[in-house]
């Protein structure tokens, strides 16, 4: 049995109970599970250990104890937009340039650690929505999450180019999905998906796992 980790922040966590160890949450972890168990019963084991409001720095103060102590067959990636989102609300989010640095010495860890791991990185993405649009207070609010997001983004893809590792994009996919509905159909909030919004992200982590194979 191959096992698969899910790494990552509260669009990972999604609700998960924590003190179940094979819990995944309501997100797209769960509805990878869902499809890959029933397509090959047996064949996978699923544990997902995104914890909500992590950033980077979090990612890599438990990269043993919530990565690699598992010793994972296949993983994924995903963080970002609370590296941004915690600058603009509190003042502790992650500067890019710290971001990247922070991302690459994760990944050096992970792939000395783990060799034959089949790894694949997911960038994050923000739409409009009441936790992201512009206020009173902060009037250029949705735009800072833009460019911001944008640069944690292209970090994801660089590292992605560096290790020869496969990525997901997930901006041009939700801004794709603006055409079919409105923002807060995909994300309700500009940052969470709705269940329709992991629909896209498990679509898209599938058709990447395929080819990783």
């Amino acid at each position: 049995m191959k096992r698969i980790v899910f790494w990552g922040d509260s669009i990972t966590d999604c609700g998960r109970n924590r003190n179940d160890l094979y819990n995944l949450g309501e997100g797209y972890a769960n509805l990878i599970r869902a499809d890959l168990g029933y397509r090959c019963p047996g064949a996978y084991e699923f544990m997902n250990h995104g914890i909500g409001g992590n950033r980077i720095v979090d990612l890599y103060a438990r990269i043993k104890a919530g990565f690699l102590n598992w010793t994972p067959d296949y993983a994924s990636i995903l963080i970002g937009v609370n590296d941004t989102w915690h600058e603009i609300a509190y003042k502790n989010g992650i500067a890019t340039a710290k971001f990247e640095k922070l991302y690459e010495m994760m990944l050096d860890e992970i792939l000395e650690a783990l060799p034959d791991i089949k790894l694949m990185l997911i960038a994050p993405f923000v739409l409009e929505g009441y936790n992201t649009c512009n206020t009173e207070e902060i009037p250029d609010r949705l735009e800072r999450f833009r460019v911001d997001v944008a640069e944690k983004a292209a970090v994801t893809k660089k590292m992605a180019e560096k290790y020869n590792l496969p990525l997901i994009e997930l901006q041009p996919a939700f801004d794709a999905a603006l055409e079919r509905a409105p923002a807060e159909y995909w994300a309700y909030d500009g940052v969470h998906p709705t269940v329709c919004g992991h629909e896209i992200i498990k679509r898209l982590w599938l058709e990447t796992f395929e080819k990783m194979k």
